[in-house]
């Protein structure tokens, strides 16, 4: 930062914000985190923690980017936090099991471009291996690498490092309607009708950050597509890996809560919870591990991911609007490209060489 003052507006306290917050702290930024709610309550806390895309050879290499830097970096990310904060946020490198891919030699071909260890078995090694999965799949692709991480608790603790630093300010239940514009540069926010200045602002509202760039006349393709999970509490020896089949997954936590999900929905901005997804979930989950239908139903949500073209977020300062960055339209992957989306962001905003190539996630892409 410009001699270590330069005000910074954050908005949007989710993983991509609270990370983006964190990183310009420590430049020594003047940081004020915005949130219309609590932070990190809507899509960052309401998804599965999995480090990784769900079917990451169905992703552009732009994603495939992102994702390597985050995996090898949280390691790293997951032990500082708990240094500092107390908070173990419990990543875990369970695995993942894919059941019965439709694509199978074309996920098998991208872990031999990337390097990446996949194995492919048969139905009765993937029971041999996890009995509790149920019978009737013929065969599976298996990753012994993939982690997840207890994503409610990996925000609890990167609230803490914030509300620790005393160049942060957060502030939550407060509503950004758009934004300061003034001798051609954005400067500021508008905030439940007051007016927050600042030298730079950094947009990464999820799936909000297309209704607030519309206060601009500026068409940012980022809007909300709703997902609905389910909660099951189990022994904790009852699963140790996670499994994936015909779209849905199945998530072990340490404690024997397993995680369930989750629906794809294009329904605007409501989040309520539907029986109609609630029989499909439980469906989907028995027919993965048929022990689930005698476990407690412990949870059922909703949240909204910020949907963008082909999942590739947008990273960097809008031409059109200096002062303005963006870091948002993450879509399913939010937790697994928060790491590199925001250390690209912040060696964007510090003029240094960026750690990948940030021409696929820049602004600009969208032809204005």
């Amino acid at each position: 930062m410009e001699n270590c003052v330069e005000r910074l507006i954050v908005v949007g306290g989710g993983v991509i914000g609270l990370m983006t917050a964190a990183l310009l702290a420590e430049e020594g930024g003047q940081v004020t985190l915005l949130d219309r709610g609590k932070l990190g309550g809507e899509a960052s806390w309401a998804g599965g923690g999995i480090v990784s895309p769900l079917f990451p050879w169905r992703y552009s290499p732009a994603i495939t980017a992102l994702a390597n830097w985050s995996q090898d970096y949280y390691p790293e990310l997951a032990r500082r936090l708990f240094a500092y904060t107390g908070v173990d946020s419990q990543l875990c490198r369970t695995g993942l099991y894919w059941l019965d891919l439709e694509d199978e030699p074309a996920a098998v071909s991208w872990a031999q471009h990337w390097g990446k260890p996949l194995v492919q078995l048969g139905g009765a090694a993937v029971v041999e291996a996890v009995p509790q999965i149920g019978r009737g799949f013929e065969r599976a692709l298996y990753s012994e690498d993939v982690a997840n991480v207890r994503n409610p608790r990996l925000l609890q603790a990167l609230r803490i490092f914030l509300k620790a630093r005393a160049n942060v300010v957060l502030r939550e239940q407060l509503s950004v309607s758009g934004f300061v514009f003034e001798s051609g540069r954005v400067r500021g926010v508008i905030a439940d009708g007051g007016r927050l200045l600042a030298d730079r602002v950094i947009l990464a509202a999820g799936a909000w950050s297309g209704s607030l760039m519309e206060a601009l006349g500026f068409h940012l393709p980022v809007g909300p597509v709703k997902g609905q999970m389910l909660l099951y509490k189990c022994s904790e020896s009852f699963l140790s890996t996670m499994v994936l089949a015909r779209g849905r997954y199945v998530i072990p936590r340490q404690d024997g809560h397993v995680l369930v999900g989750s629906t794809l929905e294009y329904v605007g901005f409501d989040k309520a919870p539907t029986m109609e997804a609630l029989a499909s979930l439980k469906d989907s989950a028995e027919g993965i591990l048929p022990a689930l239908a005698d476990a407690d139903l412990v949870g059922h949500w909703a949240g909204l991911r910020p949907g963008s073209p082909d999942g590739i977020p947008f990273i960097g300062e809008i031409s059109e609007y200096p002062g303005l960055w963006l870091n948002c339209g993450h879509y399913r992957n939010g937790l697994v490209l928060a790491p590199a989306s925001c250390r690209l962001l912040i060696d964007l905003m510090m003029s240094r060489k960026p750690i990948i190539d940030p021409a696929p996630y820049s602004p600009a892409r969208l032809g204005y």
